[in-house]
């Protein structure tokens, strides 16, 4: 999904690029460049209340930029569409 920029940011996400100047193609480089999806947590949605699971991944950019990413696959008609990225920022720890 992330190859085929089938990608939305919610507004904190969005939020938290801004802070850290980090464009959509930073963040599509460190998941892309990241070597596995770091942690899976199981969530409940604050709005649906329905379970779902949220990726962590944490990857570098070309130029070396750490960056963390939580995000969850929105389905639609059992198809994968879309990822959503929840949290998009600089990581300190990667």
């Amino acid at each position: 999904m992330v190859v085929s920029r089938r990608v939305l940011f919610t507004e904190k996400a969005e939020i938290e690029m801004a802070r850290d100047a980090l464009t959509p193609e930073l963040v599509y480089e460190a998941i892309l460049n990241a070597p596995a999806i770091f942690k899976v947590l199981r969530s409940r949605n604050p709005k649906t209340k329905k379970s779902e699971r949220l990726y962590v991944i944490k990857g570098l950019t070309f130029d070396g930029l750490a960056i963390y990413t939580k995000g969850k696959i929105l389905k639609k008609e059992g198809i994968d569409v879309f990822y959503v990225l929840i949290s998009s920022k600089k990581s300190t720890d990667i």
